[in-house]
């Protein structure tokens, strides 16, 4: 990883434990991030989806990262906004970029 280039942090990155993980979404702060997690499915006001968010990283810490505004990719809402910020547990993450951005439409089935 260059540091020299933040652009490049976080692309395709597999999560890793720990003060690495908590550095690298500290220097991604204020930036679009794609988040997946490692649930297979979530369910939200009767809607199952996979568990992709993209949003703005708000905050960092406390174990979790916090993205507001919050996109969840579902099947029929694409750009689904939810209501609130939205915390995810570091050890909950699967994976994440900052390559993708959150207007994209992609398959999710």
């Amino acid at each position: 990883m260059n540091e020299n280039h933040p652009e490049k942090l976080g692309s395709g990155h597999w999560c890793e434990e720990g003060e690495e993980l908590l550095e690298k979404f500290k220097k991604l702060k204020g930036r679009q991030l794609l988040v997946i997690t490692n649930a297979v499915q979530l369910n939200l006001l009767g809607q199952v989806f996979r568990p992709i968010f993209c949003g703005t990283l708000e905050e960092i810490g406390g174990g979790h990262i916090t993205l507001s505004p919050v996109n969840v990719k579902m099947v029929n809402a694409p750009f689904y906004r939810y209501p609130f910020p939205l915390s995810i547990p570091l050890e909950r993450i699967t994976a994440f970029s900052t390559e993708v951005p959150c207007d994209l439409v992609f398959p999710l089935t």
